[in-house]
């Protein structure tokens, strides 16, 4: 077995030199918005520095073949950078960039070489052709077009949530920044599948590379005292050994404090920059010891207290404040929360203060130190502590669901304690301001269908519940957010009296969900409202969310019904986040989505599912036009008219708002967009949807 090491850039990885093939064994994609967006946010930083390399992380491979490489390790990060890929070639309408981007996903193929022509990855099984067809192959219209009951999997629904986020993201920036992407990886490979293992377990068990934390003991106590050096390495272990050995969580840590003294959003190179920005003061005052006992140990308790809030030995409302803040799947609040938990508890960096319930639990150090003799926390600021996590809570939940970038996020940290730190009232702190097109915005995306991820929407479910409570929820270990309308609604269902436009319209909106603990696959065979609805109240637990448990007094679900349901959740939201009134005193829960919108002046594209109704309107349908979806092997020809009203017409009259509806209608698949074609010129509907997502504004 032998193992080599090399670098490589971008470019060299997606070439005809590797063809990667994700196991059987391996798991699926699960990389969130969050994760794409960080490895976005990081390619357009490492694009202002071309000269200093950027390292995107390791690969671990089986080669198998003669370019084939079975990914052991790496396929999160593969899988990411394919939709990255193919967002920049969706966007671009330079043709031999076009062309030089598909090369980096598709391989062309080469008879003299005997390359077949085929996507450079291949995906477990299950999600192949759906990254195939969408990502690799480039219909993006079609992935936007998909409803949650289109798509098979976990895996498949978080490809087209993330691409959607990069689409996003990359839309808004000039056409020059998209073009400079480029970036390098590091790939181990071995020829047999157990050494692939080994060397696995060998590079996460052994040999690790020193941590931010090694690298700035190290350069601390160099500049202490030989007398007090060993007592304050000890002590530097004492401080940070709670927080785990994990390289990333350190790195994140440290980040953190960087941010919080130098106001700064970005830190590329955070050796050098910590160094500069936060040591170098203490350095020259000769005074690193209060680098350790007065920053060091208070950040870092604060951080463990934000890691394990229901632990902390503080008030009840604090603690729930934390939990809410813990339920987002960004971590940029954190600095903000640090900074309140420091600025707010005197003695937090005291070795002997009882900072969690049970000594031991979350310290090394608290175990060596008898209960009796730990002095209690001392909250001298705590009207401040909770004003500051509660306007930061609503600042983080109202930039979830307008899915702000993590530069933009730590941007309006950074700015946070900018202001904190010139003991600004929180009417003054711009960082934690929210807009009237902030407030439109967010509540444009509660009113439409939810493009977000499924623990965005149990989170958006648990704040309207709890706001209609009164009070923060015991929420049971296993909590989902349900659809009450079946994603697939066979004969017998008591959803298909509606119309298949109703069903279409509900089917990702936030009324038609409610939080339970049963899960999606003990309700995905019950076709009827009151099976659905009995099993979701199946558990006293579930019954604690009274917009779930209001469901047992309804005997019937209507589209009337899921209307009350949308505005009434829509509304507690708002009132949670105070986002309900704009300057003017106007209820803007009450607009419709179109209304709550206006306010949009961004000439960007996005990922926003088009309609027929906005393609007629731009006159790139005409109404009364055919389009056909020929089928040769089954022997079948379908035919469809674009009504004035923004629905395509079947010939036996049935009427559909998409065309993915219309096309599953006669027996197809999800993919409407690319099967229906105009019969005047051949047109794939997916290109005329581009052309309208495209379109000059």
């Amino acid at each position: 077995m032998s193992i080599s090491a090399t670098e490589k850039p971008l470019g060299k990885i997606f070439t005809s030199d590797y063809r990667f093939v994700i196991p059987s064994f391996q798991r699926a994609y699960t990389w969130q918005t969050e994760n794409i967006a960080q490895l976005v946010t990081d390619l357009q930083d490492a694009c202002h520095d071309p000269d200093t390399p950027y390292f995107l992380g390791s690969l671990i491979l089986v080669h198998d073949g003669q370019t084939k490489y079975q990914v052991i390790d790496g396929q999160q990060r593969l899988i990411s950078l394919s939709i990255i890929i193919s967002v920049l070639r969706d966007l671009e309408d330079d043709p031999e960039l076009v062309e030089s981007l598909n090369d980096l996903i598709v391989e062309p193929g080469d008879k003299l070489r005997g390359i077949k022509a085929e996507p450079r990855l291949k995906l477990r099984e299950r999600d192949t052709n759906f990254f195939r067809m969408y990502v690799q192959e480039g219909d993006l219209e079609g992935l936007f077009d998909l409803r949650d009951n289109d798509i098979e999997s976990h895996a498949q629904r978080n490809i087209a949530i993330n691409t959607r986020q990069v689409f996003d993201e990359l839309a808004k920036m000039p056409t020059q920044d998209r073009r400079a992407f480029a970036s390098y990886l590091v790939i181990v490979t071995t020829d047999d599948l157990a050494g692939a293992h080994r060397i696995f377990d060998v590079m996460n068990m052994r040999g690790v590379p020193l941590t931010a934390s090694d690298v700035f003991k190290a350069r601390t106590i160099a500049e202490i005292s030989p007398a007090a050096r060993n007592a304050y390495a000890s002590r530097w272990d004492d401080i940070m050994d709670p927080l785990g050995d994990d390289a990333q969580t350190l790195e994140e840590f440290f980040s953190d404090i960087h941010l919080i003294i130098s106001h700064k959003a970005v830190c590329t190179q955070l050796l050098e920059e910590f160094r500069k920005d936060v040591l170098k003061p203490f350095v020259k005052k000769q005074n690193v010891i209060s680098f350790i006992d007065d920053l060091l140990a208070p950040y870092a308790n604060a951080w463990r207290i934000i890691e394990h809030p229901t632990d902390a030995n503080l008030p009840d409302d604090i603690i729930g404040q934390l939990v809410s803040l813990n339920d987002y799947q960004t971590t940029d609040w954190k600095p903000v929360a640090m900074w309140a938990l420091v600025n707010s508890i005197r003695n937090l960096g005291n070795p002997d203060t009882r900072i969690f319930s049970t000594p031991g639990t979350h310290t090394a150090a608290a175990s060596r130190t008898s209960n009796k003799n730990l002095e209690e926390l001392q909250l001298h600021d705590l009207e401040r502590l909770h004003d500051v996590l509660a306007a930061l809570e609503r600042v983080t939940g109202v930039d979830s669901l307008n899915r702000q970038t993590p530069l933009n996020r730590r941007t309006r940290a950074a700015s946070t304690i900018r202001d904190l730190d010139k003991n600004h009232t929180i009417q003054q702190i711009r960082g934690l301001l929210i807009t009237d097109e902030d407030r439109r915005n967010a509540l444009a995306h509660l009113r439409g269908d939810l493009q977000t991820s499924p623990a965005m929407k149990k989170l958006l479910l648990v704040r309207a519940n709890e706001q209609r409570a009164g009070h923060r929820i015991t929420r049971p270990r296993s909590l989902n957010a349900l659809p009450i309308m079946p994603e697939q609604v066979a004969s017998d269902s008591s959803f298909a009296s509606w119309s298949e436009a109703t069903r279409d319209h509900w089917v990702n909106r936030i009324g038609n969900l409610a939080l339970s603990q049963a899960n999606d696959k003990q309700i995905a065979g019950l076709a009827s409202y009151t099976d659905r609805r009995d099993r979701m109240l199946l558990s006293a637990s579930s019954k604690r969310f009274p917009l779930t448990a209001e469901l047992a007094d309804i005997a019937d679900c209507t589209p009337q019904t899921l209307q009350y349901r949308q505005d009434e959740t829509i509304r507690l939201i708002a009132d949670y986040w105070n986002i309900r009134y704009d300057a003017e005193r106007n209820d803007l829960s009450t607009l419709s989505e179109e209304s709550l919108r206006v306010t949009d002046t961004s000439t960007s594209p996005t990922s926003k599912r088009v309609s027929i109704a906005q393609v007629l309107a731009a006159g790139l349908l005409i109404p009364g036009e055919t389009l056909v979806w020929d089928r040769p092997r089954k022997g079948e020809r379908w035919v469809a008219t674009v009504t004035a009203e923004g629905k395509l017409r079947l010939d036996d009259g049935s009427e559909y708002s998409t065309p993915t509806a219309a096309a599953r209608a006669v027996g197809g698949g999800s993919a409407g967009l690319t099967v229906w074609k105009r019969t005047s010129n051949g047109q794939k509907l997916s290109d005329v949807w581009k052309a309208y997502r495209l379109r000059k504004r």
